[in-house]
């Protein structure tokens, strides 16, 4: 394959685990299955936060890449996740991705820069010199805001980006409307661009119509095929289409971003259970099950939004009926 470039609809896939909270391969399977069947994916992502990659030993991360791969095949692209704090840890899973066949890196940034990182951007520079150093796969940096000061300040990202050529893209999750499309005016207009996509899954129209290039989100494991109905109408400037599509994901979006943040993804393993494509919304701890209450809230939101076991995922041309 050719050098792979980020860009268009990338979700991030969920990590099914057995009543033992083993890793099900078979049901993983599937739901990989599921996802490279849509048609308009452009990538598939492993090993991030959809994948509760926090838990994950760093076999079972090499063990997830390694059923990616071979589930995907040559059908869509694989993206690995790069999550630790540990400098020599993050280039030995950078090395692994390499080898376990990964086409690029989605760079978490070291959570020790909550502690005042946002003011020694050498820091940033040590964590990207030892993945740089492992391999030189394509790397999307994830922007965090800038509150919890994990998030890398304007200077200090284009800073990366000049420094390190394989950086092809960034994931956006700013949460400042103002700075994500300064970010993305800036980023496009250097002498190498870099690409940004948007991971504001709950203000994700206004995202893309910014100039964002594509949507890396763990919502897109359950709305893959209204992700790409949305770029499309956005790349085609239908923004009527758009506004009716986005007011089809809506509903998704109270379901798995409301407050605590820390549910998102279990969340979405209810509903991809409440739609038949998951056989149990099992979670690691601290992760715990969600209520029975909120379970039943998600069902009303699915339903809001026109989700049922016969539409998610069963018409791959066309966008959920749309």
């Amino acid at each position: 394959m050719d050098r792979f470039q980020p860009r268009g609809v990338i979700p991030a896939c969920l990590l099914p685990f057995d009543d033992d909270l083993r890793i099900d391969e078979a049901t993983f399977r599937r739901h990989l299955g599921d996802l490279a069947a849509v048609d308009g994916i452009s990538a598939i992502t492993v090993n991030g936060h959809a994948s509760e990659v926090h838990a994950l030993s760093f076999d079972e991360q090499a063990r997830v890449l390694r059923i990616a791969r071979e589930a995907l095949q040559d059908r869509t692209r694989l993206i690995a996740g790069v999550f630790t704090s540990n400098w020599r840890q993050a280039a030995e899973i950078a090395r692994m991705a390499d080898h376990c066949g990964a086409d690029a890196l989605l760079v978490f940034p070291s959570e020790i820069f909550s502690l005042g990182g946002q003011a020694r951007p050498e820091m940033a520079v040590a964590h990207f010199d030892a993945i740089a150093s492992a391999t030189d796969l394509p790397m999307v940096l994830f922007q965090y805001p800038l509150a919890g000061g994990m998030g890398y300040p304007l200077e200090t990202l284009v800073m990366l980006c000049e420094r390190y050529p394989t950086i092809a893209a960034i994931k956006d999750w700013c949460q400042d409307p103002a700075l994500h499309e300064r970010q993305i005016r800036t980023l496009h207009s250097l002498p190498r661009p870099v690409r940004v996509l948007t991971t504001h899954s709950a203000w994700l129209l206004p995202s893309l119509v910014l100039g964002c290039d594509g949507i890396l989100s763990g919502a897109g494991s359950v709305i893959a095929d209204l992700h790409v109905a949305l770029w499309r109408a956005v790349q085609g400037d239908d923004l009527a289409q758009a506004r009716r599509i986005h007011d089809r994901i809506y509903p998704t979006t109270r379901a798995f971003y409301r407050e605590p943040l820390v549910d998102m993804h279990n969340r979405m393993k209810e509903a991809l259970v409440l739609l038949g494509r998951l056989p149990r919304a099992r979670v690691r701890a601290p992760l715990v099950p969600l209520s029975v209450e909120e379970k039943a809230q998600i069902a009303e939101l699915l339903l809001a939004a026109g989700l049922t076991p016969e539409t998610v995922y069963h018409n791959h041309t066309a966008p959920l009926g749309v």
